[in-house]
């Protein structure tokens, strides 16, 4: 139940980059500038983090000692994720973002057999049912919404998402089996924002070339981004997940927490950007992933008892 509260704490921080995307989006900002900002910014912020307990040399030594895997990884998990994410919301509002990125609850539990080639741990199908109720509560909550939008904008918005879904489950699991016990959550991070510098230096360049360089106001709205989102988001969502890490059933349902983003940011859609209230259907899709949410939980506390007492009668058997 911790990590599960940690996960939807996270979520509540991370709905910040939607709804900022978004206004960013609005006010003539950059996708390029949204995106590789933020972990530009983020990236003094953990040197001080870490650098306040002296933990920066073992991250530069891990890194210096496996500088591929920290490079790829790292990418995939910081570049792959957030890139085409600011992209996205070019082409739809922050809720329908918000809704198509819960496919990542589903992408997590099917990269399950993959990750743990060594386990041999099977896709947990009981948490990607319960998943799939979440997805249909954040779908029939935005139902109304997303049929008055263009379909080549659903398309343009859909893509990069799905690339977005799986790249961000896929670097951080692969950063904490490269890692291990060796770095903590902040260690982790700051090498994962180190190690994908490049994917961002050569975004900000394209940026330039292409669209100037970033107003006073997109640079104050993708520093609050880097704070809410990168670092304390990250850093909560990064954390449950460590706890859970040997727990399939419990990691899907951290993983499910993140739909909580979607109501955190329609809440912010309709305080900030002045959006209309949500019809009655969407406020049932709402009450539909929050109640799922929770059953997530029950559901995932129940198995670890399960696996538990198991383990105890062998014991005692023996």
């Amino acid at each position: 139940m911790k990590a599960i509260l940690i996960g939807i704490l996270g979520a509540l921080f991370f709905s910040v980059t939607f709804v900022l995307n978004r206004s960013m989006v609005l006010e003539g900002g950059s996708w390029v500038w949204s995106a590789s900002l933020r972990y530009i910014f983020m990236l003094p912020i953990l040197f001080i983090i870490v650098g306040y307990k002296r933990n920066v040399m073992p991250v530069i030594l891990h890194m210096k000692n496996k500088p591929i895997p920290w490079l790829i990884w790292s990418t995939v998990g910081f570049g792959l994720f957030y890139a085409p994410l600011t992209f996205a919301s070019i082409y739809g509002p922050d809720w329908l973002v918000a809704a198509t990125f819960q496919i990542t609850i589903i992408a997590g539990s099917l990269l399950v057999p993959f990750l743990n080639k060594g386990n041999k741990q099977r896709i947990p199908m009981q948490s990607v049912f319960i998943s799939l109720i979440i997805l249909a509560g954040v779908f029939i909550m935005q139902f109304e919404h997303a049929s008055s939008v263009p379909i080549m904008n659903v398309i343009l918005c859909v893509i990069p998402l799905i690339i977005t879904a799986f790249a961000y489950p896929l670097g951080n699991r692969k950063m904490m089996e490269l890692v291990g016990s060796e770095l903590n959550t902040f260690q982790r991070i700051l090498g994962m924002t180190i190690a994908s510098l490049p994917f961002w230096m050569i975004l900000s360049i394209y940026g330039v070339s292409a669209h100037g360089l970033p107003s006073v106001n997109q640079l104050i709205q993708t520093f609050i981004v880097a704070v809410s989102s990168g670092v304390i988001a990250t850093a909560l969502f990064f954390y449950a997940t460590e706890i859970v890490r040997n727990n399939t059933q419990k990691l899907a349902g951290v993983v499910a927490t993140q739909s909580g983003e979607v109501v955190f940011a329609l809440i912010g859609e309709i305080l900030i950007l002045s959006a209309p209230l949500p019809s009655l259907l969407s406020f049932a899709g709402i009450g539909l992933v929050i109640i799922t949410m929770i059953l997530h939980s029950v559901v995932s506390s129940l198995g670890n008892r399960k696996t538990v007492s198991a383990v105890q009668r062998l014991t005692s058997d023996n």
